[in-house]
């Protein structure tokens, strides 16, 4: 052969050499497409055309391989986040003193005038907050104070306000109410719930909420903290990304412990100021024993390909400031937490992030379209069992996975667009769940310890992988929005 051929066949050895040694460094650093496209796109902007071009290019190729089809899903109805009707109520709930108000000045004298077991009930129409309205009346165990729309869509809060109902009292329920965020200024809607020190106890159900930076704000106060709370079946969602440098997270609970969030809708939670970094749902500074359960998030559903980082559910977040900490130290930032049974789809980051997350249980857990699950820092430890990760999971500086059962994917492969997990499902980008073939199914025949699948049904044995044994229990109820 001649020298030139053998040059040239030199040449393309060391491409290949070279290709396969990023490759694996990729692999080995846990760096998926959607991450460095960005990064590369940024790294090229500011260069001669071409680069610029180039970069913008090799970006979307990336993403694309990893990310698939940018179609949106269609509006199904779904039996997860507010419903159409009135949920079930609890034995021994709905009995107290009826209060019917109608208008938001009678709203407020309401509130201000609550005695342990009224249920205020706002008569339909469209209701404007101008200003906060205050909870700081107690109700009780066998007596909560309720405030509610007698049926779902029945009644419209406008909310031109930081917060709308600041809750610092125990006991008050929230129920069936539609709340928008209209701030002109998105830093001006902050929160439609605010839950600090004394609100312990405090619950909502069957909400609407759109239009807010953190939905659920939950924190302490003159070190009281609101424990033992419930956010159950609402809907939290934004019409739009944020213009915010302020922290963008649907659910943003601190230093609080006990707290359950179950078969909520969260979705499209973009922030587009600051350092882009936004959350579904977070537990952080220092409590413990908050549980995530048979949630659907949906980070990108129509808010798609925007720049910035979503992240799904956290225990531990981004961190805590001391101060603003359970022990003023944030030793771990979350303890005992529990993720189970959730559904999450569509983040530009990964789907579960733990972060200084001590003892963390991360059980039958769905992730599709996300990087996957990441446990960060010797301070989290976690036990991570029966998830379904279409993408992987794994340690960073120090954290502790032992993980038992799992399905997950290497990093590599989103590089070749080869997504063997997401296709077990018939279009899960396009909310069809429907199982492809049989469903991959655990080797155990354990189920007790489980719980309710996503869609509220008893595991069967052995259980499927992931959140669910079939998605079709989950549909109905109220199409997604």
């Amino acid at each position: 052969m001649k020298r030139k051929g053998w040059a040239a066949l030199g040449l393309l050895a060391l491409v290949g050499v070279g290709v396969c040694a990023a490759a694996a460094a990729l692999q080995h650093a846990g760096v998926a497409p959607r991450q460095l496209g960005p990064y590369l796109e940024r790294r090229t902007s500011g260069h001669n055309p071409l680069i610029e071009k180039s970069g913008r290019w090799l970006a979307a190729t990336l993403v694309a391989l990893d990310r698939g089809d940018d179609g949106l899903a269609p509006d199904l109805p779904l039996r997860l986040g507010a419903q159409p009707g009135p949920l079930p109520q609890a034995a021994g709930e709905g009995g107290g003193r009826p209060v019917p108000v109608a208008g938001i000045e009678a709203l407020r004298a309401a509130l201000a005038q609550a005695e342990p077991g009224d249920v205020i009930t706002l008569l339909p129409g469209r209701y404007r907050i101008t200003a906060p309205l205050d909870a700081r009346r107690a109700g009780s165990a066998q007596a909560p104070i309720t405030v509610r729309a007698r049926s779902p869509g029945s009644v419209l809060l406008e909310q031109e306000s930081v917060e709308g109902f600041r809750v610092s009292a125990p006991y008050w329920r929230f129920e069936n109410l539609a709340m928008h965020g209209v701030c002109s200024d998105d830093a001006g809607c902050e929160h439609a719930f605010h839950v600090s020190g004394g609100g312990h106890h405090f619950v909502a159900r069957n909400n609407t909420l759109v239009d807010f930076n953190a939905h659920f704000k939950i924190n302490g106060a003159d070190r009281v903290f609101p424990d033992h709370g419930l956010v159950e079946s609402n809907t939290l969602t934004n019409t739009r990304a944020r213009r915010t440098a302020n922290p963008v997270t649907p659910i943003d609970l601190v230093a609080a412990s006990d707290w359950t969030f179950r078969r909520n809708l969260i979705s499209d939670f973009v922030k587009a100021e600051g350092d882009g970094v936004s959350y579904g749902g977070f537990a952080k500074g220092g409590g413990a024993r908050n549980l995530f359960e048979q949630n659907l998030v949906w980070c990108e559903r129509r808010l798609r390909g925007l720049p910035g980082q979503r992240i799904g559910l956290s225990l531990g977040g981004g961190g805590t400031d001391k101060p603003y900490c359970r022990d003023q130290a944030c030793v771990v930032e979350q303890e005992e937490g529990s993720l189970r049974n959730n559904l999450i789809v569509g983040c530009s980051d990964v789907g579960i992030y733990l972060n200084s997350a001590a003892r963390s249980s991360v059980v039958h857990n769905t992730l599709v379209d996300t990087i996957g699950i990441d446990a960060r820092f010797p301070t989290t430890s976690a036990e991570v069992e029966g998830n379904l990760v279409d993408g992987s999971i794994r340690s960073r500086n120090g954290g502790v996975l032992r993980p038992r059962d799992n399905l997950d994917t290497a990093p590599l492969y989103a590089y070749l667009g080869y997504h063997p997990l997401r296709a077990l499902y018939a279009a899960p980008l396009a909310l069809d769940f429907a199982w492809r073939g049989d469903a991959p199914r655990r080797k155990g025949d354990e189920v007790g310890h489980l719980g309710p699948d996503l869609c509220g049904r008893a595991r069967t044995a052995p259980p499927a992988y992931g959140a669910f044994d079939s998605f079709t229990p989950c549909l109905g109820g109220r199409a997604v929005n």
